[in-house]
């Protein structure tokens, strides 16, 4: 059987290296993608590649090149994001059109190719793999905040995508997920834990079946 491969498709410091210590943990190979990295392998053996997630067409160059270097990606994380703070009495007032452009296209435009090149290689890969795409999302699918008004608007176009392809995908024995981190309360955990998410999205990508991730304390959900 050949080595799972992951992909972290905005892999920062804090989620993206604690996943991916996660899984190669679970002897995966890894891939992270970034626009802080030069293309090349770090000392700790993990593929790193420069990506700019605002530029939606490097998205599927990124997955060509995983593919060439490492095999299929079986688990596909995508946990890049973009913000942008308006004014929590007046949100409508200062709207920068530009950032907001930029904005959907990490949040929501970039994870929709994630997402389709994902599945094309999904297609490819045996039963036994773990096809699995995870999107690290937040609370603002289901709550609001004026000051991030347009960052919630994105969020929420993105979780529709998911729980759209977790139903389309479900027979394939594809499975999407939406997840984020909450307080017992169901309140959002910020920062979010690095580790409490390598744990969760280990667990999501082993399991068999498509199922939820209830995040409290040390876990997510979706």
């Amino acid at each position: 059987m050949a080595t799972p491969v992951l992909l972290v498709l905005g892999a920062g410091p804090k989620i993206g290296l604690e996943v991916a210590k996660a899984f190669a943990a679970k002897g995966y190979k890894i891939a992270l993608a970034a626009r802080s990295f030069s293309d090349g392998v770090g000392e700790d053996g993990y593929l790193r590649l420069k990506v700019d997630l605002a530029n939606t067409e490097e998205v599927p160059k990124t997955f060509t090149k995983v593919t060439e270097q490492l095999g299929i990606p079986s688990v596909v994380v995508y946990n890049g994001s973009d913000a942008v703070r308006l004014n929590p009495e007046d949100p409508l007032s200062t709207v920068p059109i530009e950032s907001v452009k930029r904005e959907f296209a990490v949040n929501t435009f970039s994870p929709v190719l994630a997402a389709q090149e994902a599945v094309k290689g999904f297609k490819k890969l045996p039963s036994s793999a773990s096809r699995t795409f995870i999107f690290t999302g937040n609370f603002l699918n289901i709550n609001v905040w004026p000051s991030m008004l347009t960052f919630g608007m994105s969020k929420n176009a993105t979780a529709h995508l998911i729980r759209g392809a977790s139903i389309a995908y479900q027979s394939q024995g594809f499975k999407f997920y939406y997840a984020d981190q909450r307080q017992e309360d169901g309140g959002p955990t910020v920062p979010v834990g690095g580790p409490a998410a390598g744990v969760a999205y280990v667990r999501l990508a082993e399991d068999t079946e498509q199922g939820k991730s209830s995040f409290q304390k040390q876990e997510f959900q979706m």
